[in-house]
């Protein structure tokens, strides 16, 4: 495969977990956590640059390359997507006890401002694309006391996206998070 092929999407039904608030991690009572299963075909050749060219066509910006952090933590100005490029990785999203998913090369991963999530373990080859909606920047919060209120007065202020980062205007992100 050459430089030039871009990441495609498969047709694909979500996983859907509802996390609930577990009293240190807000999590978001509005919108899922959303899992696509094997979404993408990645070319072999820079599966990144692919990635985020696709996330930038559907109004997702902020791209970066890297893992995931192996500590709880959210953000609560800001929606996050997770695109898994390289390897594999067990993580845990909503915080203590949350539920925990195996990703892969080709999930995807839409964490809600105030979502919960940590690297439990991942190959030596592990590596994600990460993404937000354009115009919203993130911070950082580790579920401490002291965080909230003010943590939860920014997540009831982050606006939906505009686009699914996968399957742009038509997408489930958009069938599945309510304002």
């Amino acid at each position: 495969m050459n430089t030039k092929e871009s990441a495609r999407a498969k047709s694909c039904t979500p996983i859907v977990h509802a996390l609930p608030d577990t009293g240190s991690i807000p999590n978001n009572a509005k919108c899922p956590l959303l899992i696509y299963r094997y979404a993408l075909v990645l070319p072999a050749d820079n599966p990144a640059s692919a990635i985020e060219q696709l996330l930038a066509a559907n109004r997702w910006g902020g791209a970066w390359r890297n893992g995931v952090y192996p500590f709880h933590h959210y953000h609560s100005t800001a929606h996050e997507v997770l695109v898994c490029c390289r390897g594999s990785a067990k993580a845990q999203f909503g915080g203590e006890p949350g539920v925990v998913e195996e990703l892969q090369k080709g999930d995807v991963v839409l964490i809600p401002a105030g979502t919960g999530h940590k690297n439990l373990g991942a190959s030596d080859d592990f590596q994600i694309v990460g993404g937000y909606p354009r115009g919203q920047d993130w911070d950082m919060c580790y579920g401490k006391p002291g965080e909230r209120p003010e943590a939860d007065h920014r997540i009831a202020r982050v606006l939906l996206p505009e686009a699914d980062p996968i399957y742009g205007v038509d997408g489930p992100l958009l069938k599945h998070w309510k304002t």
